[in-house]
């Protein structure tokens, strides 16, 4: 028995690849590797319990054929969805890009296990569904949803296709919104690209905004952790949940400074006008996890600590390059 794992060489599938494998499982990981690299799958690749291949899962019929040579070897039980476009800016300039990466692939994914009989999908959401909520703390029956990005509004709609399966032919969905995940390998994300203008102008750092946008952020590690342990406890049809750190989040210009004195510490920091970085940023988040609390997983960094702790991943991540 084997699992798959869409976007497995991306910054959050990677991880979750080798996590499983550790645990004893056998994995199947595709990816079209446009955001994901194949070098972060280095230590896994040439596992006996771990098989790869380049697929652009928005392509039904290569899809479908590359699932069924994978289930004929080794039948798959569950797929656990984490391939999506990762660049809500990309989407905005262009809207066919979530469309294609992100509702595609899901759309796909249930339509291949429909026809191979596998019942059982995780899937990575966001909380973007949410919309801007003005920092009001969001539980999971928060709505109406009304996204403001594309990455937002496609995630959303990825949710009510898995809603709609699970009438017909999916026994156990796992729906996990993310908050703000960092660590590394980093592809993405606010402290990667801090990192990388500080080496291209190290006297100074330009950042989107005002520095005021505050969000709780969590590392990759605790991710995994949360989403492996909500699979082995939750037990509903459909089992929907907000991970995060449980705090109020730190802002911008708290990354910047830590970026600032980890990278280039006399450099000056230019601030923008407004609280937004980019059209279809949420300036304030605030998260509830309570339910995920009462199923008895807790964070154990804040998001300071996880803030401090991926400044420093990055950085080294950085400097082998």
């Amino acid at each position: 028995m084997a699992v798959l794992i869409t976007g497995a060489a991306g910054f959050i599938g990677s991880n979750l690849v080798k996590a499983l494998i550790a645990r004893g499982g056998h994995v199947v990981g595709f990816d079209n590797l446009g955001l994901g690299c194949i070098s972060n799958l280095e230590s896994v690749l040439g596992h006996p319990q771990f098989n790869f291949e380049q697929i652009d899962l928005s392509d039904i019929d290569v899809y479908r054929e590359a699932l069924m040579r994978a289930h004929a070897d080794d039948p798959i039980t569950e797929v656990w969805h984490m391939a999506a476009n990762s660049d809500i800016p990309a989407g905005i300039s262009d809207v066919r890009t979530d469309l294609r990466d992100t509702f595609m692939t899901t759309f796909n994914t249930l339509e291949v296990m429909r026809e191979l009989g596998i019942c059982v999908i995780l899937f990575a959401s966001s909380s973007a569904i949410y919309g801007d909520r003005g920092g009001a703390r969001m539980v999971e029956d928060t709505g109406p949803l009304l996204p403001i990005s594309n990455y937002g509004a496609m995630k959303l709609a990825s949710e009510a296709a898995i809603s709609a399966a699970t009438e017909s032919f999916i026994s156990h969905a796992f729906i996990f919104r993310f908050p703000n995940v960092i660590g590394t390998p980093a592809t993405h994300g606010v402290i990667l690209d801090f990192v990388r203008k500080l080496k291209a102008s190290p006297g100074n750092l330009v950042v989107l905004g005002d520095g005021t946008q505050r969000k709780s952020y969590l590392h990759v590690e605790e991710l995994i952790d949360a989403m492996i342990f909500i699979r082995e406890r939750a037990d509903g049809r459909i089992n929907v949940f907000n991970i995060g750190a449980g705090d109020n989040g730190v802002t911008v210009r708290f990354i910047a400074e830590q970026v600032v004195a980890a990278v280039s510490h006399e450099a000056s920091i230019t601030y923008g006008k407004g609280n937004k970085g980019w059209v279809g940023d949420v300036p304030e988040f605030a998260y509830s996890i309570e339910k995920l609390r009462a199923l008895g997983w807790e964070p154990r960094l804040s998001s300071t600590e996880a803030v401090r702790r991926a400044v420093r991943e990055i950085v080294e991540q950085e400097a082998t390059i």
